[in-house]
């Protein structure tokens, strides 16, 4: 059954045209991811769906009766309602519902005839049946669970929305749309505002969710567990991928690779027919096969390749002043928020290359603590000592408000790079992927991830040794993503960094802090290593379709409980486990990816080689025919030794599941 389906749709704001001739079907159980860089129109299209905005072109078909729920980047201020309050106000029926049986109950004390009664009673049993039909009866309870799984202590649910700042109340809208359980949920950046176990608990939710979801994400890990589709919206064309987003990324790969060999074949077939109506253009015995090519050149559907292919900007930095060997210490520390006592007696050291990424509830201090390591906010009790040469640069969310929109990007550049050349400059902004007339573009039109980047490539251009970064991969795409992944990797100083992003700090950090309880609790190792110390399972992954419920969630069989202590073990032995396989494997797992990449690069390559060789006038150049033969035979040899490699590595990874999987048993 399609719940939406879009036909031909184009839209365009002014100028700046986005896409057209897009095509898409959303079906009840379907679950589909929207990439693609910041700029090509995916909240536009978004928002097109829920009806929000208008398509300048093509159809956009609803079903009868089908209910959307949209969640955007930014939701308006709530006001008036405690938490649990605004969130139930999502389940609009179910609410209705209760408040006119609870009028009929007031109405029949008061009731004295009798046919009076009994018409009341029968309204009162029909709404009754229809309430406990959309789970009525468990609707405060399923929006208390929503709620703590999003963040919320159950002494906060019961405060008023206006009391919670911009981040908490998009958290508030996420709860009411899941209360609302529509048929088809539309999420734009829905983890843009959580913490990793927030982020964990919405993904575990959607993953069971029974109807259908669209969402605009960059997280990939997010992608992997929700989506079992990517459709990549790209240069005013959007492509669907059956698949998780690593599936996305090799059938992209390979049909980019399969458009280019085309457009490569049908360019020598054109070039071959120009080259023909040239010579012949004037002679009198060839007129109608010259008019025929001509004809056919004008009537051909050209095959167009991807304009540009994923970026691999690289950008050597310069290097910042080396620190002494302890960067950071803080020492009996104390810090409260009016009674809230954050910190009580905190110690902590950081050492010069550390890359550290902290991680913990919100709430549990870990905005705090890195504001406090960058010593832009002030602290109650204790003492915070800089290492030998140290200097400091913070980045927060904020720091977009300072730019000027007045200024073009590289005016705005040039206020932080004094001590940069201009050829320095324009290889800092290309590396942040503005290049050309993108570093001309004033401030004020720029989409939030551009400005995110340029406000990091401002951070970067001065150099410092203690980095402190807080969400800095929000509202950046995939690709801007990736740079971010390299400018740190690259980056020689000392790191500390919040996100949400888990591939970011796997990528990225060498070191995981634990903020609970106000204690920072120090691994020294990456997110392997804590995963492994933590019993954190960390390839969690596959969307299910679902099966509907009153409340929208599959029901599962309830399991026999063991005691808390034996459920602790058991989890942590379980993520053991997984976790050794993911350490054992990930070389293997690295190898097979670049084996199979090469394949299918080979496997192009033939088919080009193959459709030279028949082609008719090739053999009219004795020298390209030896050549052409000789490519041939090589690349040939070389797919079979690909295929042995392939097969060998895949049989040493089938190995090691069948051994973990003997030893689980």
């Amino acid at each position: 059954m399609s719940l939406v389906t879009l036909s031909g749709v184009a839209k365009s704001h002014g100028a700046q045209h986005l896409f057209s001739g897009v095509g898409l079907q959303i079906a009840a159980g379907r679950r589909i991811a929207i990439v693609g860089p910041n700029g090509a129109g995916k909240t536009t299209l978004v928002e097109i769906i829920a009806g929000e905005q208008e398509a300048d072109s093509g159809t956009v078909a609803r079903g009868r009766d089908v209910v959307i729920g949209y969640l955007p980047q930014d939701v308006p201020a709530g006001r008036g309602r405690s938490v649990l309050d605004e969130v139930m106000a999502g389940a609009a029926e179910a609410t209705g519902i209760e408040r006119r049986m609870r009028h009929i109950e007031a109405e029949t004390a008061e009731a004295t005839e009798e046919e009076e009664l009994t018409e009341l009673l029968a309204e009162y049993g029909r709404l009754q049946d229809r309430f406990a039909a959309i789970g009525g009866y468990s609707l405060e309870s399923e929006a208390r669970r929503i709620l703590a799984g999003l963040g919320f202590a159950q002494t906060d649910v019961e405060r008023e929305v206006g009391e919670f700042s911009g981040g908490w109340m998009m958290r508030v809208a996420l709860g009411r749309l899941l209360l609302q359980n529509p048929d088809l949920l539309l999420l734009d950046e829905p983890t843009n505002h959580l913490d990793l176990a927030s982020v964990e608990w919405l993904q575990s939710f959607l993953a069971e969710y029974a109807g259908a979801i669209v969402l605009v994400s960059h997280d990939r890990d997010f992608i992997d567990v929700v989506a079992n589709r990517v459709a990549e919206l790209a240069h005013g064309e959007l492509t669907e991928y059956v698949g998780d987003y690593a599936q996305f990324i090799e059938q992209r790969e390979a049909r980019v690779a399969q458009l280019e060999a085309a457009a490569r074949s049908q360019q020598r077939k054109i070039a071959h027919t120009e080259a023909f109506i040239e010579r012949f253009r004037y002679k009198a015995t060839k007129a109608r096969q010259v008019q025929s090519r001509i004809k056919s050149l004008e009537r051909l559907d050209r095959v167009e390749a991807p304009t540009a292919r994923t970026r691999n900007v690289r950008f050597r930095f310069r290097e910042p002043p080396r620190s002494g060997r302890t960067v950071i210490t803080l020492h009996d520390l104390h810090q409260r928020y009016g009674d809230h006592v954050v910190y009580d007696s905190l110690d902590l050291e950081l050492e010069r290359g550390q890359k550290v990424a902290l991680i913990g509830p919100n709430g549990a201090g870990k905005s705090t603590l890195l504001k406090i390591l960058a010593g832009v906010l002030p602290f109650e009790g204790g003492s915070r000592e800089l290492g030998s040469k140290v200097r400091v640069a913070y980045f927060a969310q904020h720091q977009i408000d300072a730019l000027d929109p007045a200024r073009t990007v590289f005016e705005e550049l040039a206020t932080a790079a004094a001590r940069m050349t201009t050829a320095e400059m324009r290889r800092l902004l290309g590396a942040f992927l503005f290049s050309g007339d993108a570093i001309d573009k004033q401030v004020a039109v720029l989409s939030g991830g551009e400005q995110t980047r340029l406000a990091l490539a401002k951070l970067l251009a001065d150099p410092v040794n203690l980095l402190c970064l807080d969400e800095p991969t929000n509202h950046l795409d995939m690709a801007s993503r990736d740079v971010l992944e390299d400018a740190l990797n690259e980056f020689g100083g000392t790191l500390v960094l919040i996100t949400h992003d888990r591939y970011l700090i796997r990528s990225v950090a060498n070191t995981i802090i634990e903020v609970n309880g106000g204690t920072a609790t120090m691994y020294r190792g990456d997110f392997e290593y804590y995963a492994a110390k933590r019993g954190v399972d960390i390839e969690q992954r596959g969307a299910t379709e679902g099966q509907a419920t009153p409340r929208g969630l599959a029901e599962q069989p309830v399991a026999k409980r063991g005691t808390a202590a034996e459920t602790a073990a058991r989890k942590r032995q379980e993520a053991d486990r997984r976790n050794r396989r993911y350490r054992r494997t990930r070389e293997l797992r690295a190898a097979l990816e670049r084996t199979e990449r090469e394949a299918r690069t080979t496997v192009a390559e033939l088919a080009e080689l193959a459709e030279r060789l028949a082609d008719g006038s090739t053999y009219a150049d004795a020298d390209l025919v030896r050549r052409l033969v000789e490519r041939h035979n090589t690349a040939l040899d070389h797919s079979a030794d690909l295929e042995t490699r392939r097969a060998a590595l895949a049989a040493e990874l089938a190995a090691v599941d069948a051994e973990d999987l003997v030893s689980a048993e």
